[in-house]
């Protein structure tokens, strides 16, 4: 029973993680446009293409879970990158940077606390495959969110 109670939870927490996923590679491009510094923009964009890496992983998980790949709306991504979103039309040029720092930080954590939380129930449910993707992702984080 527990078996089936854990698998249906990371059933759950998947399509979740999809859909943030997914409104980050969405929301990147308009951020990339944004910022001013070289810099920023070239992690940004770095950002974008690792984020579609990462969707890639999750529809791998997916498929060895034999579930279709589906999103489940995520409102706290969508709350957070509404945020960013708001920075990006009130803030005077040069706090803008900073501030999209600071949102993209925000977005770092929720990802990183996402992953760590289905990383979990995988290992729990002895699934390795799904294990290694998942703690792909969340490696793939961590550095982005230390100052």
């Amino acid at each position: 029973m527990e078996q089936e109670t854990l698998q249906g939870l990371l059933v759950e927490c998947l399509p979740d993680i999809y859909d943030a996923e997914k409104q980050i590679v969405k929301a990147l491009p308009k951020m990339i446009k944004g910022v001013s510094n070289n810099d920023l923009k070239a992690g940004l964009s770095n950002h974008l293409d690792d984020t579609k890496e990462q969707v890639a992983r999750l529809e791998q998980a997916f498929e060895i879970l034999r579930e279709p790949s589906k999103s489940k709306p995520c409102k706290g991504m969508r709350g957070l990158l509404d945020e960013g979103s708001e920075l990006l039309s009130e803030e005077e040029l040069g706090v803008m940077d900073l501030s999209i720092i600071g949102a993209a930080q925000k977005v770092e954590h929720y990802e990183v606390s996402a992953y760590g939380t289905a990383r979990t129930i995988a290992k729990k449910l002895e699934d390795q495959k799904v294990v290694k993707l998942l703690r792909k992702t969340e490696d793939d984080e961590r550095p982005r969110i230390r100052s």
